[in-house]
C-alpha cells in the first residue's frame, strides 16, 4: 500500500497508508467531485443486482501522497464510486477538493484492477492509474499513470511495487517505487497500522513559480534519486463509519517542503462508506 494520504477505502479515496487500491477523470472538470460525492450521498440501498457497487465519502485534514503534501493543512472533501465482479476485476473513480473550495478539484484519480488468490493466505493485485491535479502551472507536475503489483499476506501485511509515467516529462522511462504496509487488529473496533516506501522523484517539467503548491517540493528534489516516506496511524470503524488518525513520517528534503506549504504531519480522517 503505496503511502497515499486520504481515504482508506475499496473505492479508491486517499489514505495514509496507500490502499490503492465515468466522469471524464482524464479532464477531472469541477463537476467530477459532485458527481462521484451525490453518487455516494444519494446512493439507494443495495440490492442484489448492484451489490458490486461500493461508494465512500470523507473529510481529511489534508491530502498527501507518498508523504509529499498536494495541500496545506485545510479541510478536504474526498468522494469515491467503485464496481467489483466476482471474477476479480474493480474499477473505480474519485475526487478530491478543498472545503472551502468546494468547486476545485485538487485531485482526481481512475483505477482499474483485477485480483487473484494465490493460497488460502495470500492475495495478488495488478492495477492501473491515472492521476489528474486539474491546478493550474506546477500542481500539473503531479500528473502521472502508475502500474502496479501488490501482494496481500491475510490483510495483515502488504507488499508492492510500482512503475510511475510522469505526465510531460522529458524522460521518457518509468519511475519506481516500492511501499510495505503492515495493519494489525486491536480491540475495541480499533487497528494500528504502519507503512513505509521509497519512490523516484517524479515531477514534470512544468513552471513552479505559478503554484503554491508544487514549486518547493519540485526544488529540493530536483537532483532526483529516491526519497522515503511512512505513517503509522490508529483507525476506529463501527459499522459504516470509519476514523483514522495517522503521522505521517518523510525524509528531510520532503519535510522542507512541507514547511513552504503549511503543511501537518499528521492527518486525521473520517468517512463513510455506502
Amino acid at each position: 500500500m503505496a503511502e497515499h494520504h486520504s481515504l482508506p477505502m475499496n473505492a479508491t479515496l486517499h489514505h495514509a497508508g496507500r490502499d490503492i487500491p465515468g466522469a471524464s477523470v482524464a479532464r477531472a472538470r469541477p463537476g467530477c467531485m459532485a458527481v462521484a460525492v451525490a453518487a455516494c450521498l444519494f446512493m439507494p440501498p443495495l440490492h442484489a443486482q448492484s451489490k458490486n457497487l461500493d461508494g465512500e465519502v470523507a473529510l481529511s485534514s489534508q491530502l498527501v501522497d507518498r508523504g509529499v503534501a498536494i495541500t496545506p493543512a485545510t479541510p478536504i472533501l474526498q468522494g469515491a464510486v467503485s464496481w467489483t465482479s466476482p471474477a476479480g476485476w474493480s474499477l473505480g473513480v474519485s475526487g478530491s477538493t478543498e472545503a472551502r473550495s468546494p468547486g476545485r478539484v485538487v485531485e482526481a484519480l481512475a483505477h482499474a484492477s483485477r485480483y487473484w488468490s494465490l493460497s488460502g493466505d495470500w492475495q495478488m493485485q495488478a492495477s492501473v492509474l491515472y492521476y489528474r491535479y486539474p491546478g493550474s502551472g506546477g500542481a500539473r507536475a503531479y500528473d502521472r499513470a502508475e502500474t502496479g503489483v501488490n501482494w496481500t499476506y491475510r490483510d495483515v501485511l502488504s507488499l508492492g511495487v510500482s512503475a510511475i509515467y510522469v505526465i510531460g516529462a522529458k524522460e521518457h522511462r518509468p519511475r519506481v517505487a516500492a511501499d510495505a504496509s503492515f495493519h494489525w487488529p486491536l480491540p475495541g473496533r480499533f487497528s494500528l497500522s504502519a507503512g513505509a516506501g521509497a519512490a523516484e522523484a517524479t515531477i514534470a517539467p512544468y513552471s513552479p513559480y505559478h503554484h503554491e503548491y508544487a514549486g518547493s517540493y519540485r526544488y529540493v528534489h530536483a537532483g532526483g534519486g529516491l526519497h522515503g516516506y511512512g505513517h503509522v496511524g490508529l483507525s476506529w470503524s463501527g459499522g459504516h463509519w470509519r476514523m483514522q488518525l495517522d503521522r505521517i513520517l518523510a525524509d528531510p528534503a520532503t519535510r522542507q517542503q512541507w514547511d513552504v506549504m503549511g503543511a501537518s504531519p499528521w492527518v486525521a480522517t473520517i468517512s463513510r462508506s455506502f
